[in-house]
């Protein structure tokens, strides 16, 4: 499969959102999990901090390097022709961190990130105890993000966390802030309602707002018909096909203990190989080997 560069990625998420539609990023936490949500028809991939850390056996307290997020980013920006969004933290440091996170993860095959104005180490956005950075601090962090772009359509999305810490109005008055500092979409995260999405949206417009549809949230559920009435642009799944997985996994674990064996009805519930092959590609590495065997044959 011949993969589109990055700069075709950016450009089409670009163009996406010019169209007004609401777009549909599925959280992946490894290549092969992007490659699904590619083949299901969405829109886009969400690289979510927390189910990266989690993959890795660890909290979402910022433990991951910037140097870990580059890896998981190019893995799997090199397997899918969709724009892949990439969740940044607090930009591993301050502005001129900021900067140097741009470049690399646009550099790895991202088509944008978001940072997030929580002091380090951060908390999940829905759990209590967040403390903040003010506001000149992360349009610091924003006016070097930007700069600091390679492709000025590599998308640069600045999260408040302000709405669970400072209030709802105060969330709203940083992001103007940080718009004004060259964001390019809003992230308000653990908004509570519908109508606190809307007024939001309304209020950032025509900047778009990005709304996270995270399980067990302080947000409640939407769905696409009740996002796009809100006027949110962009909506993310960050950790579901991590909890899906999981579940499926200590679910079959569980079941084997129990039987002794894989029975009929659990194998039914797995992914078949021909399935699995197909959506790797399988056959084509096996036709590009032996068309480089007869290469070597001919020039023998």
């Amino acid at each position: 499969m011949i993969l589109k560069s990055a700069a075709e990625k950016c450009a089409a998420l670009r163009a996406a959102l010019n169209t007004g539609k609401l777009l549909r990023f599925p959280g992946a936490f490894m290549p092969l999990a992007a490659m699904a949500v590619e083949e299901a028809g969405y829109d886009g991939i969400y690289l979510s901090g927390g189910a990266f850390s989690a993959s890795l056996g660890l909290p979402d307290i910022g433990l991951t390097t910037l140097s870990e997020l580059t890896t998981i980013t190019a893995q799997i920006a090199r397997v899918t022709n969709l724009p892949l969004i990439v969740d940044a933290d607090t930009g591993f440091g301050g502005a001129i961190n900021a900067a140097r996170t741009v470049i690399e993860l646009e550099a790895a095959g991202a088509s944008g990130l978001h940072l997030e104005d929580q002091q380090h180490p951060k908390r999940c956005g829905h759990l209590e105890g967040k403390e903040l950075i003010s506001t000149e601090e992360m349009c610091q962090k924003i006016r070097a993000a930007a700069a600091a772009r390679h492709d000025k359509n590599f998308l640069l999305i600045a999260r408040t966390d302000a709405a669970g810490v400072e209030g709802f109005d105060a969330a709203v008055a940083r992001t103007q802030h940080y718009i004004a500092a060259g964001a390019d979409m809003i992230f308000a995260e653990a908004l509570i309602s519908a109508a606190e999405f809307k007024t939001f949206a309304a209020a950032i417009a025509p900047t778009p707002l990005l709304a996270n549809m995270t399980e067990f949230g302080k947000s409640p559920v939407l769905s696409v018909d009740e996002l796009t009435a809100t006027g949110a642009r962009l909506v993310i799944y960050p950790v579901t096909t991590l909890r899906l997985a999981m579940q499926s996994i200590i679910h079959g674990l569980n079941h084997i203990k129990m039987h002794g064996k894989q029975t009929d009805g659990l194998i039914g519930e797995m992914q078949p190989r021909t399935d699995l092959y197909g959506m790797i590609h399988y056959q084509d590495y096996v036709d590009f080997d032996a068309s480089l065997a007869n290469d070597q044959v001919k020039t023998k």
